[in-house]
């Protein structure tokens, strides 16, 4: 028995021990928080009296360099009053006292206020104003009594007049507001802050009553309030600063918890003593415990929620506040009310009554129901009960327990969620494209649109179709089931990381349409990678660029067909050489015959110079021939020197008519180009033929007509190609029309169509190519007129698969 009671004592020993040596550091750190926060405080009242002191020093400065009349006077101070509610008011006093000008604050009571000729008393403020008049620097009086019952100081800031004393500016502080505006909120929050004058009197604030001592109050743990005080400079030791903690509730706690562990350690050794004495009544205490605990058990599964107690009968017997709180009826109100019971809606008491008998009788489902609920204001929310039966002590059902959750919010998100829904699928329904989204390796069909739906029906066949025909989209091989090392190996490592839209053109011959097909692989609800593709009917886009296509090949032919139609005249002059020289060979071979006056030799000769004349005139139309001819484009591997040749060879036909001198510059080694060579041929034959009419219109004489073609290799955008660069001393642009020369059917010449350079631009950019046009200055006057034609070679673009279209030309404007 000694044993546990020498424990007890030891414990009560060390816990009083470890109380006093805690509260003691705490009361230490306490003090220094108090001093820390009383010089924070008086730091904050200084600074904030400075900043009145410099405003008011201000004044009496304007008033000593005579900048500050009388009328300015009161507007600064009725300025400086309004603006800082410590200031009750500011005056402008003479050097005999007496009141010049100012403002005196709306609070302060009419007998209060200092009016102008009014005169301060002999000694006001223990001879402040005396005293800034001989120290001539600012002076702080004594706290006054006002006459309201507050306390206020005077601030005395003299000036001079031409070397002699001329007054001073006088402003009265209320000490009130100055604590109320000075000290920051959270040290007012924290302590009871006040000003007390030398003697003790206090100034401003609410000093704490003296806390009663409870009877352990002399005990060395015992919360005694920490105060400490400076004075408030630059007022004086004639006003404190007092900053006194506000009493905690340890004082309490330390008495309790003293009282605790006495009462504790007493009860310890009174139960040791009577362990056997009493363990006949505990154990009854204890059984009388189980079964108030397994009551209130059951209320504590769900004590965020309301609960709700019935009896066999149907009659509450109780509710918890949350419960209270719901529906906004008192414990009162519901405790014994039967049905229909009071937070019932009006219109659902036939169905809540059923569900009543439903508790009652037992038939209650294990997730729960949901019901509306009436709160005490009218309001209706929407609630989910379950319900459990309540079991006592000796395993007999007494009632029923029903714990109620407001599922208010969870109703209105998932009602919005739903509408949402409805609204996504309407707007899906409503596109003109065909949405599906399936999983890979799977024939299921996840979403699909009303577009999709009415092309391909509601299974998953479609979407699989769409993706037999694209060739540009991957398409996963079926996995082996026994093969499980990566069921994503052949997908496209980029698009599983970034959302990357794969476009194709496809025809689908079920629909009789032309599809572009885009797909993205996406991460589902489920976390499963699916694949969705968006299908657009462009079958009216395609018809177009067919029509385009088709316009494109005619407006090149035509330009052809015109472009020989110009140079008709040159090609008839460079035919009718060859032509009368057959003619004069056959006339002189059969004057000779006749007069057979010619030798074998003779008419070989002759006969071969004939052949010749007539192959020329044929190879001139045999090229025209070609030119003219309407074909498709059909681009191949063709020869640059080539090109220009048969290009030059029609053009100088009609440079020559113009008496224009035709220099060619053919670089060695040139690549070759993937084009079509007729439509290339025709854009050099336009732009060398308008570099002619250019030199024509600007009237050169025969011996400066030139026009130059250099072509060159070039590398553009780290590209390979070819360069054609036709460059004449014609007329030139006009600046004002360079950037509209390629707009269709606009002419700069007066009789042209507007079409060759339109058509020259779109047979070069469907060749990945570019045309550009520049001016040739001399100084400031145009000397010609440049056009370049870059080219790229035949190893740079890739060639086009075998599903995708042929490059068109684009329609004319």
């Amino acid at each position: 028995m000694l044993g546990p009671l020498v424990s007890v004592l030891l414990f009560l020993s060390a816990i009083l021990t470890a109380l006093v040596y805690f509260t003691r550091e705490d009361q230490a750190r306490e003090r220094e928080a108090v001093a820390r926060d009383t010089e924070y405080a008086q730091q904050r009242l200084r600074l904030r009296l400075l900043e009145r002191q410099e405003q008011v020093m201000r004044l009496a400065r304007d008033i000593a360099n005579r900048t500050l009349e009388e009328t300015a006077f009161v507007a600064q101070a009725e300025s400086l009053v309004l603006q800082h509610p410590e200031l009750l008011g500011v005056h402008w006093i003479g050097p005999y006292r007496e009141v010049i000008t100012g403002f005196n604050s709306p609070v302060v009571e009419p007998r209060g206020q200092r009016r102008s000729g009014q005169r301060l008393p002999p000694g006001l403020a223990d001879g402040a104003f005396e005293l800034a008049r001989d120290l001539h620097q600012p002076v702080y009086s004594r706290p006054l009594r006002r006459d309201d019952g507050g306390w206020s100081v005077l601030m005395f800031v003299p000036f001079e007049n031409q070397r002699r004393f001329g007054g001073a500016v006088m402003a009265e502080l209320a000490l009130d507001n100055l604590l109320r505006y000075g000290v920051p909120p959270e040290v007012l929050a924290r302590y009871a802050v006040t000003l007390e004058g030398e003697d003790g009197t206090l100034l401003a604030g609410e000093a704490l009553a003296p806390a009663p001592r409870g009877p352990l109050g002399h005990l060395p743990w015992a919360a005694r309030p920490q105060s400490h005080a400076l004075s408030l400079s630059p007022v004086g030791n004639s006003v404190l600063v007092r900053v006194e903690g506000l009493r905690a509730e340890r004082d309490r706690t330390a008495e309790v918890l003293f009282w605790l562990v006495g009462a504790m350690s007493v009860a310890t050794i009174w139960m040791l003593l009577a362990n056997m004495r009493h363990s006949r009544r505990r154990l009854q205490a204890q059984r009388a415990l189980l079964a108030e605990t397994n009551f209130r058990r059951a209320m504590e599964n769900s004590m965020l929620t309301g609960m709700r107690v019935l009896d066999l009968e149907g009659r509450i017997t109780y509710v918890n506040r949350a419960f209270c709180d719901m529906t906004g009826w008192s414990e009162e109100e519901l405790i014994g009310a039967t049905a229909p019971f009071p937070y019932w809606p009006e219109s659902e008491h036939e169905h809540l009554m059923a569900r009543l008998q439903d508790e009652i009788s037992g038939r209650n489902t294990p997730g729960g129901f949901e019901v509306p609920v009436k709160r005490k204001n009218g309001s209706i929310f929407y609630a989910r009960m379950y319900v459990s039966p309540l079991i006592d002590a000796q395993g007999r059902q007494t009632g029923w327990m029903t714990s109620m959750t407001d599922i208010t919010e969870p109703r209105r998100i998932r009602e919005e969620l739903a509408a949402s829904y409805d609204r996504f699928v309407t707007v899906l329904d409503s596109l003109d494209e065909a949405i599906s989204v399936a999983p890979l390796h799977s024939h299921e069909l996840l979403f699909a649109n009303r577009m999709y739906r009415n092309w391909f029906g509601e299974g998953s066949a479609g979407h699989e179709r769409m993706l037999e025909l694209c060739a540009a989209v991957p398409v996963l091989p079926a996995q082996d089931v026994q093969d499980q090392v990566d069921s994503l190996m052949g997908l496209p490592a980029d698009a599983l990381v970034e959302a990357i839209a794969e476009h194709a053109q496809i025809h689908v011959p079920e629909l009789g349409k032309w599809l572009e097909l885009r797909t993205r692989y996406l991460t589902w609800v489920d976390g499963r990678l699916v694949q969705m593709l968006i299908a657009t009917d462009i079958t009216a886009r395609r018809q177009a660029e067919e029509q385009a296509k088709l316009q494109a090949e005619r407006a090149a032919t035509a330009s052809r067909l015109i472009t020989m139609g110009e140079m008709a005249s040159s090609v008839a002059h460079e035919l009718n050489q060859p032509l009368t020289a057959i003619s004069n060979y056959a006339s002189g071979m059969i004057s000779r015959l006749r007069q057979g006056r010619i030798e074998t030799d003779e008419l070989l000769g002759a006969l071969e110079k004939t052949a010749r004349q007539a192959q020329r005139a044929g190879s001139i139309i045999q090229r025209i021939r070609a030119f003219v001819k309407k074909s498709e484009p059909h681009p191949t591997l063709s020869d640059v020197g080539q090109m220009v040749a048969n290009a030059t060879e029609l053009a100088d036909i009609e440079l020559r008519r113009h008496l224009v001198r035709l220099n060619v510059y053919l670089a060695e080694r040139l690549p070759p180009l993937m084009v079509d060579p007729i439509l290339i041929e025709q854009v050099l034959i336009n732009l060398l033929k308008n570099a002619g009419e250019s030199i024509q219109c600007a009237g050169r004489p025969p011996g400066q007509r030139l026009v130059e073609l250099t072509v060159t290799p070039r590398q553009v955008d780290g590209r390979d190609g070819v360069e054609f660069v036709v460059r004449d001393n014609g007329c030139g642009i006009p600046p004002e029309h360079l950037e509209r020369i390629y707009d269709a059917f606009y002419s700069t010449k007066t009789e042209g169509m507007g079409i060759g350079l339109k058509l020259c631009r779109s047979i070069v950019e469907s060749h990945h190519g570019r045309l550009t046009a520049r001016n040739l200055y001399n100084g400031e006057q145009v000397s010609g007129c440049e056009f370049s034609v870059w080219l790229p070679a035949a190893a740079a673009p890739a060639k086009p698969d075998a599903g995708s279209d042929k490059t068109s030309l684009p329609t004319l404007g």
